[in-house]
């Protein structure tokens, strides 16, 4: 068979907001880019954020990015790297403008200024009042935003391949990425993009989890390329649950609604949050809601006939605040729990949401495989931004409204940092045939007719072993046999058949090399957690509570072959201010 191929200038993997603000960089240059994505650009994970995007604009109370980056580096309980930290928080202001002037709708004041809500995790400022830092549009921000990037994108002449599903990056024998094998899920027919520069921003990896917040399509398919060419994961024990999923359901109820007033009520209609975070209260950062909520329910406070979950009341906010600001809670309220928050509270548990780990890169978006004495190796070739990357600006636990922000910041930085390595790298590099036929290889292996497991029942299995053992609260006991029911589920792979062998349209074939990517995910995430014997962020382990900063101020870093641990040490010194030296995490 002939394999059809493609040459491009930069190939990006992943169309939400990270892609598509990279693309439109490249695209203004006028440089030939690739966008592909296994749905339409518009059906991207991006389009589901809610609450808004972080900037210091200073729009409501006073404000400026120092404060925002003292809020970030706490919030990561002292685990994410100050330099980046600082850049993302610096470059979130002009980022923002970037985007209004582009044609992002967002919401304004009676100044016409952009309106801006407080979020978890946001200080105090200077006058003493609740800092408001999170740019909105209602409640459908990452709708907003999408939408006009990839309306951008068309107008700048952006090449999309639309439903295009990613196998496998291509490399030579030096290392260097060469582009990527990709499959056409229409027709089922492979194609081989070449490219200078190959961005992964594919975004996360919530379905490892049973109940997430997370789309089908988030699948981590952009961090197990990137295992499979010799590239490790950073972080990967470090994943958040956003404390308010519909109970049951797993759909997400914005951190916006307790920044314009909402609070979270126990069975007795006490406002619980006063007791775990007494300053802050609904607006503690999210690892220690979850905590509560899990504690709570844990402890026989949780609501319903199960007593399984606690509430989010709105109602008291008025009809016009809530379909002025909240419209689309409201809906999805409606729809998933069957209550109207204007009139009764909303029913929420913790759900899986967000990685703070990645693929390692620096701020400008090389990916690079970091050293134990702080050295990185810049992979030629390849760059990624978005969830599926880790600049580490998230340490241990994310900020609210900090997600927008680091795909667009890091989006931007890596399409710009693109356009300079093609001025000094203009020819493509010649094809390694042999890794074309190792990734074809991947693709073929699903051709093996026969009895087996099907594939939905080996992902099912594999899901409830991850909530099971990775979830709010963990110990050596529940994620020693996590672990070993990973590889389990691992070795069962190979015994997976499709029962459907036709090409056209075969979304079966796409779920099972979504399994294997999801597989090599779920390792990095057990194996990560249950070597590092702290609590700290998002990692919560009750046989050690406490947060080790003398032995633990560092990032593991898992490598698929011989599922190997190495560790980096943490980057405190920022670039331009002072460091912010650890200390107790409270609110």
């Amino acid at each position: 068979m002939t394999l059809a191929r493609r040459r491009f200038d930069a190939l990006i993997i992943g169309a939400g907001g990270a892609g598509l603000n990279a693309a439109l960089q490249l695209a203004n240059a006028n440089l030939r880019v690739a966008v592909v994505s296994k749905v339409f650009p518009t059906r991207s994970h991006t389009v589901a954020a809610q609450g808004g995007v972080n900037a210091a604009l200073a729009n409501v109370f006073e404000d400026n990015w120092h404060w925002h980056m003292f809020d970030t580096v706490k919030g990561s309980d002292y685990l994410g790297d100050q330099d980046a930290i600082e850049f993302m928080c610096r470059e979130a202001i002009p980022t923002v403008y970037e985007l209004e002037h582009n044609g992002v709708p967002f919401s304004r004041l009676d100044d016409g200024k952009i309106y801006q809500r407080a979020f978890g995790g946001q200080s105090q400022n200077f006058g003493g009042a609740q800092a408001a830092r999170t740019c909105a549009a209602a409640d459908r921000t990452g709708h907003a935003i999408l939408h006009t990037l990839y309306q951008q994108n068309i107008r700048a002449r952006t090449h999309f391949f639309d439903e295009y599903f990613g196998i496998d990056l291509i490399r030579d024998e030096e290392g260097a990425i060469l582009g990527a094998l990709t499959l056409e899920i229409e027709t089922g027919e492979p194609l081989l993009i070449e490219a200078k520069t190959t961005l992964l921003a594919t975004g996360g990896g919530g379905q490892v989890f049973r109940t997430t917040s997370n789309a089908h399509i988030n699948t981590g398919d952009g961090m197990a390329m990137a295992l499979r060419a010799g590239v490790p994961l950073m972080d990967m024990e470090f994943f958040q649950f956003h404390p308010t999923g519909i109970a049951g359901r797993g759909m997400l109820i914005t951190e916006g609604v307790r920044g314009e007033g909402g609070y979270l009520i126990n069975k007795d209609g006490e406002r619980f949050m006063e007791r775990y975070a007494p300053n802050a209260k609904d607006l503690a950062s999210r690892d220690v809601v979850s905590r509560a909520i899990v504690t709570e329910v844990k402890e026989g406070r949780g609501c319903g006939p199960n007593a399984d979950h606690v509430l989010l009341k709105v109602d008291h906010l008025g009809e016009d605040i809530i379909a002025k600001r909240l419209p689309g809670i409201r809906e999805s309220s409606k729809i998933f729990a069957g209550v109207d928050p204007a009139v009764e509270p909303i029913p929420v548990f913790p759900t899986a949401h967000y990685m703070m780990g990645g693929i390692p890169t620096d701020r400008l978006g090389h990916v690079v495989i970091p050293s134990s004495d702080g050295s990185e190796e810049i992979v030629p070739g390849l760059f990624a931004a978005g969830e599926c990357a880790c600049v580490s600006v998230h340490g241990a636990n994310r900020l609210g409204g900090n997600s927008l922000l680091d795909i667009l910041v890091f989006g931007r930085a890596a399409g710009q940092q693109i356009i300079n390595h093609l001025k000094e790298n203009p020819e493509h590099r010649a094809m390694d045939e042999s890794s074309v036929e190792q990734a074809m290889s991947r693709l073929s292996r699903w051709e093996e007719t026969g009895e087996g497991i099907p594939v939905r029942e080996l992902r099912d299995e594999f899901r409830k072993v991850m909530e099971d053992h990775a979830g709010v609260f963990r110990t050596d006991e529940i994620m020693s046999e996590g672990v070993e029911k990973v590889k389990e589920v691992r070795e069962k792979l190979k015994d997976v058949r499709l029962g459907d062998q036709s090409k056209i349209f075969n979304t079966a074939r796409i779920e099972a090399l979504e399994l294997e990517n999801l597989i090599d995910i779920g390792m990095a995430i057990v194996l990560s957690a249950l070597e590092r014997k702290e609590s700290r962020g998002a990692h919560s382990r009750p046989d050690y509570t406490e947060r080790d900063d003398e032995n633990w101020m560092k990032h593991s870093v898992y490598f698929k072959e011989g599922d190997r641990l190495d560790y980096k040490p943490v980057q405190t010194k920022p670039l331009t201010v002072e460091t912010f030296p650890p200390k107790p995490r409270v609110y």
